[in-house]
């Protein structure tokens, strides 16, 4: 296993595997149980699914995707969207998902990630942040996939999470998202130096060198890709791939 973990970030949408840029635009990009089959062979030390509709259309979890998801993996894997109360979360630890994602219930009942830590651990309970800079450049925290601005600042919103019980913080940049120009380095810096528990950073990966700026300069404990993943080339041609293990090991050391 890498000192740092490297995190394929997996989008669903309904039955599909999708990659967005920027939270919108979603662009189907093969079946989800074919990416774990490939993610399985590259030795991947552990997935992220998160499910792009659920919270704005109100549904929950696709138990029957993730049970699928769950059979074929042979790694820890996250998921998160749809979720709204504990008996949704004891269903998915017990389909084999280790870290459970939360994002706007922090802000709509944040009581649930309280009661979600006392059921299975703050080590499962990873708390998602999004973060759109605005005209001026300052970074504002969004929930419901990027729709809805929340007043308070992420270094807030991470301080919250992990007093509430939250063992890792997932920190997205909206602007960020596949766009492949690197990460917001400012924006996890600022997060991580206002917790203590690990972050997470995702958002802009191109290259490997990336993902050691993240680390290095944002103080990031673990770094997560999409497009990084899920195309190759200047046309963004569909391809399911992972860098060598070697190449990954020699940049983060």
């Amino acid at each position: 296993m890498l000192k740092t973990r490297v995190i394929p970030c997996l989008l669903l949408k309904g039955q599909g595997l999708v990659k967005t840029t920027k939270f919108k635009d979603p662009k189907y990009v093969g079946d989800p149980l074919n990416a774990v089959r490939i993610f399985n062979d590259k030795e991947v030390d552990e997935l992220v699914f998160l499910d792009i509709t659920a919270t704005i259309n109100k549904k929950e979890p696709n138990f029957k995707l993730i049970a699928e998801i769950s059979t074929e993996c042979f790694m820890p894997f996250g998921y998160g969207g749809g979720i709204t109360n504990t008996k949704q979360i004891d269903k998915l630890i017990n389909l084999g998902v280790e870290k459970v994602i939360l994002n706007s219930a922090l802000h709509q009942t944040p009581s649930l990630i309280e009661d979600a830590a006392k059921l299975c651990g703050s080590q499962s309970i990873v708390v998602s942040i999004d973060v759109k800079r605005n005209f001026f450049g300052k970074p504002e925290v969004y929930t419901q996939g990027g729709q809805t601005k929340v007043k308070a600042s992420a270094e807030e919103v991470a301080k919250l999470a992990e007093s509430l019980g939250a063992g890792e913080i997932f920190i997205n940049s909206i602007d960020k998202d596949g766009t492949l120009n690197g990460f917001d380095i400012d924006l996890i810096k600022r997060v991580s130096s206002a917790v203590n528990v690990p972050v997470v950073a995702c958002g802009g990966a191109g290259k490997i060198s990336d993902f050691v700026s993240a680390v290095k300069d944002g103080g990031a404990s673990a770094v997560s890709a999409g497009s990084m993943f899920v195309f190759h080339g200047k046309h963004k041609a569909v391809l399911i791939t992972y860098p060598n293990y070697g190449e990954l090991e020699s940049f983060l050391k």
